[in-house]
């Protein structure tokens, strides 16, 4: 599946607002869908590389040999996922913004999954 087939595939999670793949190590988002006045994709995505780059560089410092599956930010209306891409060189991650009422967490993070098998890049 390419990015735009996996960006689609995640807006089609229920409770879906908006859908980007980032490059952690640079900040820029290679392709982002839905979003609006609320949510900048763009500034979501080079704001949440700061987050993976933090955890990251936290579980170095503590010399834990494990990966991050995923990274859930929770606010008052919404919740913010981030899922790290586990394949090749590049160091990327599905950002997922979604209404928590509508969301069903365990469903969003299990399709999230389901969609980092299939991409390809």
């Amino acid at each position: 599946m390419n990015i735009e087939t996996a960006l689609k595939e995640a807006m089609a999670i229920e409770g879906a607002i908006g859908a980007a793949l980032v490059d952690y190590e640079s900040g820029m988002s290679l392709g982002a869908l839905g979003g609006g006045p609320g949510l900048d994709l763009e500034v979501a995505g080079a704001g949440n590389t700061e987050v993976v780059r933090a955890k990251v560089r936290t579980l170095e410092s503590l010399a834990i040999n494990d990966s991050i599956e995923d990274i859930l930010i929770t606010l008052h209306g919404q919740y913010h996922l981030i899922r790290l891409l586990e394949r090749g060189p590049a160091r990327l991650f599905l950002y997922l913004a979604l209404n928590r009422e509508r969301a069903n967490l365990a469903l969003a993070r299990h399709h999230l999954r389901r969609i980092e098998t299939e991409l390809s890049i």
